[in-house]
């Protein structure tokens, strides 16, 4: 997955901030619900915190404006998905817009043998990714390849998984739910579950619940933002905007009077403030966020990130 910035905005474009919580329709990318949403909003610029495969619906932050710098830490943050799977038909995609790969028999398992299967991919595994994805080698994203008929060879990486639950069954047919950190692939997760079942697998359905820091969101489908603006107009669809300080609710909080917070802006550094963690978010006295800001080796605040007055 990876940060998506938009193309040259249009002379119809208008500068907006702030963040979108979408609920993308499946069918189609994340970058075409994202070029979607910026037309609806005439947005100058805008930007998605990782793709959603096309078969997949959910919680798609879309981040405006100054809400793009901020793009990163939202990629790297937990999320949650529920999945639907297929057991014993593989895919070349791992879900189910892939050609079929080979058709084995499920061979006959109790909930105890599924549970042991999950558990061997909680915590912190090695994972594959699938090699119709987003990854990048020598700047060309590994699908393309793939479409080329080109031999893809991808190293396991390290990520980590703090849920897989099986939440119903019917015959060959699994509902989970799956709770993980950055770079984890549910479509990988089902593929190896499968090969560990004996039969193979792959993903039938996929719906995205959370990223933090966004926990209970209210998300919104293009019918609800197309109502809205209708009704309502451009003023009604910018009340829907959450502020780029939402994004970073996660982390530690420094409030700094209005002398602080210039003198940071210009690239000065503060003494006196306790940083747990070592990164967090400064805030000026109206509490519109001026830096994300990291500690140096001496202790002192410094701005990693400045953020322009809103």
């Amino acid at each position: 997955m990876a940060f998506s910035d938009s193309p040259t905005p249009t002379p119809h474009s208008r500068p907006l901030g702030g963040i979108l919580l979408l609920d993308k329709p499946g069918g189609i990318s994340s970058n075409a619900a994202l070029q979607r949403a910026r037309r609806l909003f005439r947005a100058d610029k805008a930007g998605h915190t990782g793709s959603l495969d096309p078969l997949a619906t959910g919680l798609l932050p879309l981040c405006f404006g100054e809400a793009t710098k901020i793009a990163g830490l939202l990629l790297g943050s937990r999320k949650a998905y529920e999945t639907e799977c297929l057991l014993g038909v593989t895919t070349e995609t791992d879900d189910a817009e892939g050609a079929v790969l080979e058709r084995r028999t499920v061979p006959a398992f109790d909930d105890a043998t599924l549970e042991r299967a999950l558990a061997t991919f909680r915590g912190r595994i090695a994972q594959v990714p699938p090699v119709y994805s987003a990854l990048k080698r020598d700047g060309e994203p590994l699908y393309r390849r793939a479409r080329r008929g080109e031999r893809v060879e991808i190293a396991p990486r390290e990520v980590e998984v703090f849920r897989f639950e099986c939440l119903a069954r019917d015959g060959e047919r699994l509902r989970l739910a799956v709770e993980c950190g950055s770079g984890t692939y549910v479509r990988s997760l089902v593929r190896d579950l499968g090969e560990r079942l004996g039969c193979g697998a792959h993903v039938t359905a996929l719906r995205r619940l959370w990223v933090e820091p966004f926990r209970d969101p209210r998300m919104y489908t293009f019918d609800e933002l197309e109502a809205i603006a209708k009704d309502g107009g451009e003023a009604a669809l910018d009340g829907l905007l959450l502020p780029l300080e939402a994004g970073l609710a996660g982390l530690p909080r420094l409030d700094l009077d209005a002398g602080e917070a210039m003198r940071l802006a210009q690239g000065q550094m503060l003494s006196g403030y306790a940083l747990p963690g070592g990164r967090g978010l400064a805030c000026g006295p109206d509490g519109q966020a001026v830096a994300l800001v990291g500690m140096d080796a001496a202790g002192r605040v410094r701005s990693l990130r400045g953020f322009a007055r809103r």
